[in-house]
């Protein structure tokens, strides 16, 4: 008898695991409520402790993928895929589970995929999103008040941010962590998991300026490591692959046109001038350009270099040149936030060339191409290096054109001296093409009255509106020993921090600039 009652106590315990709690309250606060709805309804999510675990090589799809090649695997959002073979780096051989190319097999780039129900698989994580950049995709068209994303917190590294978008304005709330690993906005409420965390506040906004809605639309999915697998390796590519559409633009380097390669994926095709550089030279450099990988560099897809005109095939940025960009009327259009935001952009990318101890050797804004919602990347790095040739302290390009005197340093122009150094000289002068929308630096001067003017000590006054800590950035890119300018990565986090953003926290012991 005594056994029959502990057993019925045992199973009734067991039972009351799985019992329906009491749900929360959609109005206010429940601080001793432990169970979180979906967000959607306010019936509980079904928590089944015996559901099998996902396969370790089972992915979600993060963003729509058509195949380029009778090797490659389209598939769509929310598609689930298995990895069958990760040999080839960046390009997976998979299988799809679910969707539009179900139980088929192919190559899939692995930066469209996250492990299924891993952190990386939510809608809502943005890890290395950036303050700005947060501000900007969520005020962007298609997300609603109460969108929001979970990202890396840019001033404390290893802890989160909250970005909300509350009526037209984006507000940063800083996640914390207990010493027992609980997440926490405020310490009068913790959760196990982020996940649990947004599920919570999308029930409820308790204390926060509005109830979590929505994720935040992702703008648009990330640069593929090369055109396809089979060009991971060999990238010298047929020239009979590439279609030739309008022309876009026109350097010292040749003239770029908007191609489509393998009748599938839109590229920009560089044609380089006859003669100009020799293919051996070229080469040589491209296969390091090739592996430089940055949000804020245009990717080196493959190259035609078996006949002339050389083809250099990269990624395609929609609105050109960034000089092109500021000179067709964006005056009308860019505020000051926009002209620091690409300026902090190229800094960006910048800085990524400076950790890899690689110079640029002409950055201008003639070099930065514009992408959709002011995506800014820097392109054409390494090339100036293939073209130069000097000639009486006056760099020309090898068809004799002449090489940009007015954006290069001093003691690049006096002895043929580049560093990355030399390149945050010419940042300071994009700065002055971004704050003059376009304007030629030292109007009205010869390049010869420059050097003689640079060399004397004079630099350029500050731009009509231009802030004056701004133009004290540009004054400390001029400074005429290398070794005074400032780094890109200062740079960069000088712009990010410019200005003093709105920023809103739980507890005003919380308050911070995320």
């Amino acid at each position: 008898m005594e056994i029959q009652k502990r057993l019925s106590a045992c199973w009734d315990r067991i039972v009351s695991c799985f019992r329906k709690p009491e749900q929360p309250k959609t109005g206010g606060s429940n601080k001793d409520t432990t169970f979180f709805t979906n967000g959607h309804t306010d019936e509980p999510k079904p928590f089944n402790r015996l559901a099998p675990a996902p396969s370790r090589n089972h992915y979600l799809a993060l963003y729509d993928y058509s195949a380029r090649t009778a090797d490659d695997l389209s598939f769509n959002t929310g598609d689930k895929l298995e990895a069958l073979s990760k040999d080839a780096g960046e390009w997976w051989f998979a299988k799809a589970l679910t969707g539009i190319s179900i139980n088929r097999t192919g190559y899939i780039p692995a930066n469209y995929v996250a492990p299924v129900e891993s952190i990386d698989a939510e809608p809502w994580y943005f890890p290395d999103t950036k303050r700005l950049d947060a501000e900007k995709m969520l005020l962007a068209e298609g997300n609603n008040h109460g969108a929001f994303l979970i990202r890396n917190c840019e001033s404390q590294k290893g802890e989160l941010s909250l970005s909300v978008l509350d009526h037209g304005r984006v507000k940063h709330y800083k996640l914390k962590k207990l010493e027992n690993g609980q997440y926490f906005v405020s310490r009068t409420k913790s959760f196990e998991t982020l996940k649990e965390l947004v599920e919570w506040y999308t029930v409820q906004a308790d204390g926060l300026c509005v109830r979590l809605g929505e994720p935040c639309k992702k703008l648009e999915a990330p640069t593929t490591y090369g055109l396809s697998y089979n060009t991971v390796d060999t990238w010298e590519i047929d020239r009979k692959s590439i279609k030739l559409g309008k022309k876009l633009g026109a350097g010292q380097f040749g003239e770029v046109y908007e191609g489509l390669w393998n009748d599938t994926t839109a590229v920009a095709v560089k044609t380089l001038k006859p003669g100009s550089m020799d293919p051996g030279d070229f080469l040589r450099e491209a296969q390091f350009m090739k592996r430089l990988r940055h949000a804020k560099l245009i990717q080196l897809y493959a190259v035609c270099t078996m006949e002339e005109p050389i083809y250099i095939i990269t990624e395609l940025m929609r609105h050109g040149s960034l000089l092109e960009y500021l000179q067709m009327d964006k005056g009308n259009d860019l505020g000051l936030s926009d002209q620091i935001e690409m300026a902090a952009q190229v800094a960006s990318g910048m800085a990524y060339l400076e950790q890899q101890n690689y110079i640029h050797r002409d950055l201008a804004a003639r070099n930065v191409l514009v992408g959709e919602n002011n995506i800014c990347k820097v392109a054409d790095f390494g090339l100036a290096r293939v073209f130069m040739v000097k000639n009486e302290n006056v760099y020309e390009a090898k068809e004799g054109g002449k090489f940009p005197v007015k954006w290069t340093a001093p003691e690049a122009i006096q002895d043929g001296i580049f560093s990355i150094k030399s390149d945050v000289w010419s940042f300071g002068i994009l700065l002055y093409e971004i704050m003059t929308f376009g304007q030629t630096p030292y109007p009205a001067m010869t390049n010869y009255q420059v050097v003689q003017k640079i060399l004397e000590g004079y630099r350029m006054p500050p731009p009509a509106k231009c802030p004056k800590p701004l133009y004290g950035i540009m004054s400390d890119c001029w400074k005429r020993d290398p070794q005074d300018r400032p780094t890109f990565e200062t740079l960069q986090w000088k712009l990010e921090d410019f200005f003093d953003l709105d920023t809103t926290s739980y507890d005003d012991a919380n308050r911070y600039h995320s």
